[in-house]
């Protein structure tokens, strides 16, 4: 073959680098700052409230802080025409809200707010144990799907490496999760249903691609020959996939950018904190595709290439 192949296994070293700043950078700010619980995973109360006109959340969290004294986060929504919005109060804690609590917050709001038309829409409450147990199965699914991952891949490469291949697209796959993670800690997202949502759709795109390079492998290897050195088989197969892993990551980037963009205008919540961790997760998907996994598998089969040697 006459085309140019990069050398991607030769600056592994930069690559692994980078991707320990990234982790380190989640885990200082997990240390420094705390990773904030969504009530889902923490137990508390959220009060739900329509009204017309403007309410400044963070001046209406510290009205309710004062009426309650406990912590309270509020955030505003409006739908994609302005005529409809809401003031969402969220109250964390090992309590649920009592009645004679939830009618103080209501009658505190309406009185800071007299010309607004608030009327409360929709009541929740969470017990922590509730939400512990919704979390633990939340891991639970994520730690299952990196097992599935393991055993389809292994079974369907086992005639480059099988499991070997298999664990370092599972090493690649926890790179990204630890991608996102570090994009909710920063940005001081909540971990909710939404943290596992862009887990596992962050999971099955970044396998994909990390298919697509192993299935590219595994067809110049019969090309090639089995004694083609594996950093250049790797390479190579990198290389030829390369256009078509930066344009599918392009294409899904824009269109997770649209959807945080059209959020940050109509102040819907629940898209922005889904789409901007995986803005972050897309581009790691790619990169831990490209500059992860393969080279990490080239530096296994040249150990165990060596380790033969010695043996033999």
């Amino acid at each position: 073959m006459n085309e140019k192949v990069i050398n991607f296994y030769k600056h592994r070293n930069i690559y692994f680098i980078i991707s320990i700043c990234i982790i380190l950078t989640g885990i200082i700010s997990a240390l420094t700052g705390g990773i904030k619980l969504d009530i889902q995973f923490q137990g508390g109360s959220i009060l739900k409230y329509s009204y017309t006109g403007t309410i400044v959340s963070k001046d209406a969290g510290d009205i309710v802080e004062s009426a309650l004294g406990r912590t309270a986060d509020c955030q505003e929504q409006t739908n994609m025409v302005k005529s409809n919005q809401m003031l969402i109060v969220n109250l964390a804690g090992n309590e649920s809200i009592t009645p004679e609590e939830q009618k103080t917050v209501t009658d505190t709001l309406t009185k800071a707010y007299p010309d607004v038309n608030l009327r409360l829409s929709e009541s929740l409450s969470v017990q922590p144990f509730t939400g512990a147990r919704f979390f633990r199965n939340g891991i639970l699914a994520i730690l299952i799907s990196f097992l599935l991952i393991l055993v389809y891949v292994g079974f369907r490469f086992k005639n480059i490496g099988g499991f070997s291949a298999a664990t370092m697209a599972i090493i690649a796959l926890f790179h990204d999760a630890f991608v996102i993670t570090t994009a909710f800690i920063v940005f001081k997202i909540p971990l909710n249903d939404t943290y596992i949502a862009a887990i596992l759709s962050i999971l099955g795109f970044s396998v994909n691609d990390t298919i697509v390079i192993y299935d590219r492998i595994r067809e110049n290897k019969k090309l090639l020959g089995p004694k083609t050195p594996t950093d250049y088989l790797v390479n190579l197969s990198i290389t030829q996939s390369l256009t078509r892993s930066i344009n599918t990551n392009i294409a899904v980037f824009v269109s997770i950018t649209i959807a945080f963009i059209f959020s940050q205008v109509y102040n819907i919540e629940s898209i922005k904190d889904f789409a901007l961790p995986m803005m972050f997760g897309t581009i790691s998907g790619c990169y831990s595709t490209i500059c992860i996994a393969g080279p990490l598998w080239t530096m296994w089969k040249n150990h165990r290439a060596k380790a033969n040697l010695k043996k033999a």
